[in-house]
């Protein structure tokens, strides 16, 4: 019983600093009108804090997680909230862009270490039978922020000014590091080493490598918009700032939602969901060119943006996680820190094209750029569909010549 307690704190340190790394990814989202208006720059520049984040994931969550295999689990996770700290510490005081740019590629290359190595803490902290449950009570962090931490974060900046939401999760991550310190135990395994061979294999299959461009693509489209929100909301919608924090809000109620119904869906067979999942994504994205400058209309055609925003994650990780287990099965958790890079970098296009086309088209033009980008995935699944149904011939017809 004593064990079990420990274990449940240890987690709770573990969905603590999930929580603070969770907001601090998105929280630009809300405060790009006003990190515009401070530093006297466009709100596509402000998108940036969103672009090169994510950037910094995409990069930091393989190199990183390679290179940091030998290092103790607890001492890489007090590292990592120290960087963290660090990072949202120097946003706060950022008197520039190019500081506040600095700030969160620092911050960014915490976050992909983090999630590369927290599933692995959170299942060593219990019996073999409950590791589900474990990953879930960490995971449970994340969802927490996603619903309520760029709300919250959007609000503070609103009243206090956007560096006081900066300085807001450099103390929640404060937190995470003293809960860290004190109840996640000292003798949690060290990372295993992937071999060299097996990370060519992971990084040259071709039947990988679609499954990460599928996960760019299909996740990333959504971005295209999201980075954009606060103002699309603002200014063609027609909403005042202070309600904005509430649609985000009803956007992140909307996401856990569409998480759970994700991973229910997805567990048998996750890329047959995955394919009209991207298909009605890309459908509501179309939806939204024409309800954004309608209130109750956009308000509903945003709930379920945010709905299929997040469905598709579980089941991009169930196929990714497949097929390392049949093509490189010694590089399985490589594979997972390959896909949250490349969830990252769907971001990181998804966001960058935001910019280009709020300044060369208008905001509105972000609803049909990130609908033919979720449907580029589409296509992706319909050709991995393609490839698994052959696979599936071939190998029933060596069974045959087996017998």
């Amino acid at each position: 019983m004593q064990m079990e307690k420990r274990s449940m704190l240890a987690l709770l340190a573990l969905a603590i600093s999930a929580y603070a790394i969770g907001t601090t990814e998105f929280i630009s989202v809300g405060l790009l009108p006003l990190i515009a208006e401070n530093l006297h720059i466009s709100v596509t520049t402000a998108g940036l804090t969103v672009t090169l984040y994510a950037l910094g994931v995409t990069f930091g969550a393989p190199v990183l997680t390679s290179l940091t295999t030998g290092v103790s689990r607890k001492l890489l996770l007090i590292a990592i909230m120290v960087v963290f700290i660090a990072g949202n510490s120097l946003a706060a005081v950022s008197g520039s862009i190019g500081i506040l740019l600095t700030a969160r590629v620092l911050t960014a290359l915490s976050h992909g270490v983090f999630m590369s190595i927290a599933s692995t803490i959170a299942a060593d902290l219990v019996p073999e039978n409950k590791r589900a449950s474990a990953i879930s009570m960490m995971f449970s962090g994340l969802t927490v922020a996603t619903v309520t931490g760029v709300p919250l974060g959007t609000w503070i900046g609103q009243q206090m000014g956007w560096r006081t939401a900066f300085v807001t999760i450099a103390v929640i991550g404060l937190i995470a590091l003293i809960a860290n310190l004190i109840l996640i135990p000292a003798s949690l395994r060290k990372g295993v080493p992937t071999p060299v061979r097996e990370q060519v294999k992971l990084v040259t299959n071709g039947r990988l490598l679609l499954a990460f461009a599928i996960t760019a693509f299909g996740y990333g489209g959504t971005f295209v918009v999201f980075t954009y929100l606060s103002p699309l909301l603002h200014e063609i919608t027609g909403f005042a700032e202070s309600t904005v924090v509430v649609i985000l809000l009803i956007y992140g109620v909307a996401i856990a939602i569409g998480n759970v119904i994700g991973g229910k869906v997805a567990n048998r067979r996750p890329l047959n969901a995955l394919f009209y999942m991207f298909i009605l994504q890309a459908i509501v994205l179309l939806v939204l060119m024409i309800t954004a400058p309608f209130k109750v209309a956009g308000l509903i055609t945003i709930f379920f943006i945010g709905l299929l925003a997040f469905m598709n994650v579980p089941g991009l990780q169930i196929y990714v996680v497949m097929l390392a287990e049949r093509f490189a099965p010694g590089a399985k958790d490589v594979a997972s820190a390959v896909n949250i890079a490349a969830f990252n970098a769907g971001i990181a296009i998804g966001a960058y094209l935001g910019g280009v086309v709020t300044d060369s088209m208008g905001l509105i033009h972000t609803t049909w750029i990130g609908a033919v980008m979720v449907l580029t995935a589409v296509l992706l699944t319909s050709w991995s569909m393609a490839l698994e149904r052959k696979g599936m011939s071939v190998r029933a017809a060596q069974a045959a010549t087996a017998k």
